[in-house]
């Protein structure tokens, strides 16, 4: 590439050769820049997927351990407590908490695998899109 602290010649001043070379080279890089932003923008929507599948994952491991661990005691506590002793409303309420607490778990993960799905570089399009564009002479370069 030119040396940036050189000033380019003026355009009468270049062969035909330089300039095809210069807009070659420039081109190259261009397309260079437009695969490495796709790159970067499907990889942080693929990083967004991937932890909105964990903690999808964890909120079914932990609402699993939940249920098991905490179950058997607060049914029979609210057997007790609350109902004197009849044995099953205790188990009832208990399960429609723990489900509740699921649906929470699993609508924020929902909300996370969503943000990043599908994962398609939008910016690397527009910018071809814009590129190609400017290229074919319709519009202006920002």
């Amino acid at each position: 590439m030119a040396d940036p602290a050189i000033p380019p010649k003026e355009p009468d001043d270049r062969s035909v050769a330089e300039l095809v070379f210069d807009v070659s080279e420039r081109t190259s890089t261009l397309i260079r820049e437009e695969i490495e932003l796709a790159k970067t923008e499907v990889s942080e929507k693929v990083g967004k997927i991937l932890r909105g599948s964990a903690v999808g994952i964890a909120a079914g491991v932990f609402s699993f351990l939940a249920l098991i661990l905490i179950m058997e005691g607060f049914a029979w506590f609210l057997n007790e407590e609350v109902f004197n002793g009849t044995p099953w409303p205790g188990f009832f309420i208990e399960a429609a908490i723990f489900l509740l607490i699921a649906a929470g778990a699993g609508a924020f993960a929902y909300r996370s695998v969503k943000a990043g799905a599908p994962p398609v570089p939008e910016r690397a399009i527009e910018e071809a899109r814009l590129t190609k564009t400017v290229l074919e002479g319709e519009g202006e370069a920002k």
